[in-house]
């Protein structure tokens, strides 16, 4: 299950390791011996009470429910994560977020994290289309997602952040990121 880019390792989050992340990133670094670059914590708890909740009663990885660690290979930091907000609907379609920390952004990993979620999601028989939401404004997520095939589809509003977004989709026979 885990990806491995250029740059990154994307392996999947094992929940305990969540769960240690949200009480501190000392107790992080102590249970999966990895450093933390600053704002990884914080993207984690800003995340939904249903996933909270999925974390906290987590038994083994499932990057399904509980996405992956974005790795940097050299440093040996957790610089993110990615994932999806659940497995694949009826109709075939999963949906991918990621993060990248700000002292590791503009350097490519977030199109790299994209890419290992696209090869991992692919790999799944039931997944037909890819989507991603973004802040409905040109921004560096929409260039990610333009490098890796996605087509601006649609507006939207997010429900937890009522919030105007850009629906991007794209079909799974669709190139790999450039």
């Amino acid at each position: 299950m885990t990806v491995q880019t250029k740059n990154l390792i994307i392996a999947p989050h094992l929940p305990r390791h969540l769960r240690a992340l949200i009480r501190s990133e000392k107790e992080f670094e102590d249970t999966a011996g990895l450093r933390v670059a600053d704002g990884i914590r914080e993207q984690i708890l800003s995340g939904s009470a249903d996933f909270m909740a999925r974390v906290e009663n987590g038994k083994q990885a499932d990057p399904w429910l509980f996405g992956f660690a974005v790795i940097h290979k050299i440093d040996n930091v957790l610089i993110g994560t990615c994932g999806f907000p659940g497995p694949p609907d009826s109709n075939g379609v999963a949906e991918i977020a990621y993060g990248i920390a700000p002292s590791y952004q503009r350097r490519g990993y977030a199109t790299e994290a994209a890419t290992g979620l696209i090869e991992f999601a692919i790999r799944d028989a039931r997944v037909k289309t890819i989507w991603a939401h973004t802040l409905a404004e040109t921004n560096a997520s929409t260039r990610v997602l333009e490098k890796c095939g996605f087509k601006k589809v649609g507006d939207a509003v997010d429900p937890e952040n009522n919030l105007a977004v850009w629906r991007w989709e794209r079909q799974v026979a669709s190139a790999s990121c450039r």
